[in-house]
């Protein structure tokens, strides 16, 4: 009869508790890429190596950014990881940004802009298709609603000024942030997008309504009208 000094234990789980034990000292900031995600499955895929899996998924989507961007369905495509892992990857994506919208709340975005622009690169700048986003302001420049009012395809959303007046006027809003992205990655704005704005900026003077900015963000970087002085 074996003896417990006979039992082998597997590589992988002396990998993992190495692994869990660096966080615990250092953060992530000391992991590579792959080390992060594969701690991350540490949580999802009991009892097997799981170092070839998070290799895998950074190889599939390029970056570690490029594996939380990804859509669930993608991810799952990617051989081993099942909908259990997928879940949890796109959880940590979504509780990120849950946090960095809870740290822009109740704080005056307007004289603090850095925290409101990384919680629009983070919520909108992977997305695949063009999203308008309005955030509607008090008098004391905090956000009491945000929302994407419109999706659209690739190249293109139809926005309706009536529909966002009607929305500032529900929600008392004083002042708003237009926000859309660019899936091209690329923020510069169109004609199209210096029109709507003009738009929308006359149609919100008519109820006494500023309009702060129109921020367009793209992987490569953010386009404020506001700082570019068209606003």
């Amino acid at each position: 009869m074996s003896s417990k000094k006979d039992l082998i234990i597997p590589g992988y789980i002396n990998h993992r508790k190495r692994l869990k034990k660096r966080f615990l000292l250092n953060g992530i900031k000391a992991s590579k890429d792959y080390e992060v995600l594969e701690l991350i499955l540490t949580f999802s895929i009991a009892q097997k190596d799981v170092k070839p899996l998070a290799k895998e998924l950074i190889k599939e989507f390029k970056t570690f950014q490029g594996v939380l961007d990804a859509p669930l369905k993608e991810i799952e495509k990617v051989k081993g990881i099942g909908e259990h892992s997928a879940i949890l990857i796109k959880l940590i994506k979504e509780a990120s940004n849950h946090y960095l919208r809870e740290v822009i709340l109740k704080t005056d975005v307007i004289s603090s802009p850095a925290a409101l622009l990384k919680y629009l690169k983070s919520s909108m700048a992977s997305l695949r298709d063009e999203h308008f986003r309005v955030l509607f302001l008090n008098s004391k420049n905090e956000i009491i609603n945000d929302e994407i009012v419109q999706i659209g395809t690739v190249d293109e959303t139809p926005v309706y000024p009536r529909k966002i007046l009607f929305k500032a006027l529900e929600a008392n809003a004083v002042s708003l942030i237009f926000v859309h992205n660019h899936p091209s990655g690329y923020p510069a704005p169109s004609h199209h997008d210096r029109k709507l704005t003009n738009t929308l900026i006359e149609a919100a003077q008519t109820f006494n309504i500023k309009v702060h900015d129109h921020i367009i963000i793209g992987k490569n970087g953010y386009f404020s009208f506001k700082e570019e002085g068209l606003i």
